[in-house]
């Protein structure tokens, strides 16, 4: 076989992200599943911390996919597209928010009785895990101490992807990473 003629599905996968993200703004369908294969477990992940339903998250993550596929041409630059992403994820997590009814910007009175989940490994092991502890979180803390910490995003950058005022998304992040050390450290009291 000539080197040239080789599967193109081969030189996607060792092409540069900027590369497969150019070529799937022009309409390149094989280019936007390479963009899939590369970044499906980092949406679905950051999704499944969001919503702590593993099932639904897998929904969104598809929803999101969908909307990227069909928002691709409007993106300007091939390397802003990870930020985009993160941004088309969130918003579909938003509007599931807003589907069920459950406003980002609650306090926590009405999230303090969340259901715990069935006991993961870490749980039965005598310590808390990341999921469960997200889970006891307001949405909108959830979603600031997701975006800060998980997905590494600034303030400023959780501000614009979710239409919070920043003045909020400080104060998600600061709440909900305070909740986040006090439920560890009362595991830890009680280990």
């Amino acid at each position: 076989m000539h080197p040239r003629s080789r599967d193109p599905r081969g030189r996607l996968e060792d092409a540069p992200e900027e590369h497969v993200v150019a070529l799937a703004m022009s309409g390149d369908d094989g280019a936007f599943n390479e963009l899939v294969q590369r970044r499906q477990k980092r949406v679905r992940d950051m999704l499944r911390r969001l919503c702590d339903n593993h099932s639904l998250a897998d929904d969104l993550a598809q929803q999101t996919f969908v909307q990227a596929w069909r928002g691709i041409r409007a993106l300007r630059d091939p390397g802003a597209f990870g930020g985009w992403l993160k941004r088309v994820a969130v918003n579909v997590w938003l509007a599931e928010t807003r589907r069920v009814l459950a406003p980002i910007d609650d306090d926590e009175g009405a999230f303090l009785a969340v259901a715990d989940p069935a006991p993961s490994p870490e749980r039965r092991a005598g310590g808390i895990d990341l999921e469960r502890a997200l889970a006891r979180l307001g949405p909108g803390e959830r979603l600031c101490v997701v975006l800060a910490h998980g997905e590494g995003m600034t303030h400023a950058e959780i501000a614009e992807a979710t239409g919070l005022p920043l003045g909020t998304v400080k104060s998600h992040v600061l709440r909900g990473s305070d909740k986040l050390k006090q439920l560890y450290a009362g595991v830890n009291r009680d280990a």
